[in-house]
């Protein structure tokens, strides 16, 4: 395979029970194959995405000192600024090229996780930040609840299965800056080969070259998608979850070539978790003779834990 597989949410959403079940075998057979779907039909609109980037654009743009003013201690990382080069991918040292922030989820007061999750961070320079980032939010959760609706139905299970993991759940909106290369990287690049800790990731703004993903035959693939689509991929939690049924791939952002070295990349990934208390163990019509358990049971927040302390966004 030498791209990402394209579907289309309004056949899932769509009355027609073909059209439905069509999708389920397509982004269930991508997700077996590859881990990675190109997705258009999703509920983010032209306007939402444009406000976005441009408030994305605005708080990178501000002074460091001002941004340092938000990078919030004894948190992991877990909202608000992230600061050049933080975080590394598992098992490397070098940190990734790259600053970001992390708006999380909008839980009411009455919610068990509520006293779980750190408050959101305002952006006081930006008046519309805060407000555009929670839009993007809900409507990339909305987005994924439906894709896993339909992974569900794909895997024998209730199409309902996720939604209550997902309400409520861990997720994160990641706006990333991958700033202009100024000097040689020694082995730095803008983000190293990793995989994704949670169940699903959607992703915003892999319009151009720099994001690969790795086939089953060690090759790496350019994932490049059209403008109105995301890019969709497996994590970490849902592979362990059905016992490596569904695959979680390997990914990187590469550097330019030295002539882009002066442009700066944007990209959103929308990371979404589910409550902390959801169980990941193996499911059992994911098991058999042929495929014998792969993973130790564990739930979502142990090993969110485990992954923060790996990326070095939590010391031990």
């Amino acid at each position: 395979m030498q791209n990402i597989p394209s579907v289309d949410l309004r056949d899932f959403l769509s009355d027609n029970p073909e059209r439905k079940q069509k999708f389920v075998n397509e982004i269930g057979n991508a997700f077996e194959n590859i881990g990675f779907v190109a997705l258009k039909g999703h509920f983010l609109d032209d306007q939402l995405v444009d406000e976005l980037y441009g408030e994305i654009r605005k708080f990178f743009a501000l002074p460091i000192e001002s941004k340092h003013n938000y990078e919030i201690p004894g948190i992991g990382g877990q909202r608000g600024y992230v600061s050049f080069g933080t975080e590394h991918a598992k098992g490397r040292k070098e940190g990734d090229l790259k600053e970001f922030w992390h708006f999380g989820q909008y839980v009411s007061e009455n919610s068990k996780y509520a006293s779980e999750y750190p408050e959101n961070v305002e952006v006081t320079e930006l008046p519309k930040f805060n407000a555009v980032g929670k839009e993007a939010y809900q409507m990339l959760e909305k987005t994924g609840v439906y894709v896993l609706r339909a992974l569900a139905l794909h895997l024998g299970l209730d199409e309902f299965y996720f939604d209550k993991y997902a309400k409520d759940g861990n997720s994160i909106l990641r706006p990333i800056h991958y700033p202009p290369i100024t000097s040689e990287p020694k082995d730095a690049i803008r983000a190293a080969a990793h995989g994704d800790i949670n169940l699903i990731t959607l992703l915003m703004g892999a319009q151009g070259k720099g994001l690969q993903v790795q086939n089953h035959d060690g090759e790496w693939i350019d994932a490049i998608a059209e403008d109105d689509q995301l890019v969709i991929n497996v994590g970490d939690m849902l592979s362990r979850h059905t016992n490596n049924r569904l695959k979680s791939t390997i990914h990187q952002v590469v550097n330019p070539p030295r002539e882009l070295w002066g442009t700066s990349r944007f990209s959103v990934p929308f990371f979404m978790h589910p409550v902390s208390d959801m169980r990941l163990d193996c499911l059992e019509n994911c098991i058999d003779a042929e495929n014998p358990k792969k993973f130790e049971d564990i739930t979502a927040g142990e090993y969110l834990y485990e992954r923060l302390v790996d990326l070095g966004l939590i010391k031990k």
